[in-house]
């Protein structure tokens, strides 16, 4: 929803009627000075900012799932992950407990 052509002539003829013409102009004046401003900020906004970080930032950032399909294979794929993480961390503890009844079976 922008401003038609005609509606910003509507509203400069009543700004006209309303502070007469030399206020109007300053008004204008400050506006473009104000304008001019913020333009100088974003640019230096933009320099001081370093894209490289930003963007290793975002690499780090979760990616968020967009529909259903694809929120339900991230769920997936992370119940992979922690099924394999879970069966090596089983592993490992069925061969610590094979090692301590072999151990304690040569000392008896």
């Amino acid at each position: 929803m922008g401003f038609h052509p005609v509606d910003l002539l509507i509203i400069l003829l009543f700004g006209l009627a309303l502070f007469g013409p030399r206020a109007l102009q300053s008004v204008a004046r400050n506006l473009g000075r104000g304008v001019g401003q913020a333009r100088v900020v974003k640019d230096k906004i933009k320099e001081e900012l370093q894209v490289e970080e930003l963007s290793q930032i975002s690499e780090n950032i979760p990616r968020l799932p967009l529909n259903t399909r694809e929120a339900a294979s991230l769920l997936l794929k992370e119940q992979k992950e922690k099924r394999t993480s879970e069966g090596t961390a089983q592993s490992h503890a069925s061969e610590t407990n094979e090692r301590v009844v072999r151990d304690s079976a040569a000392s008896a």
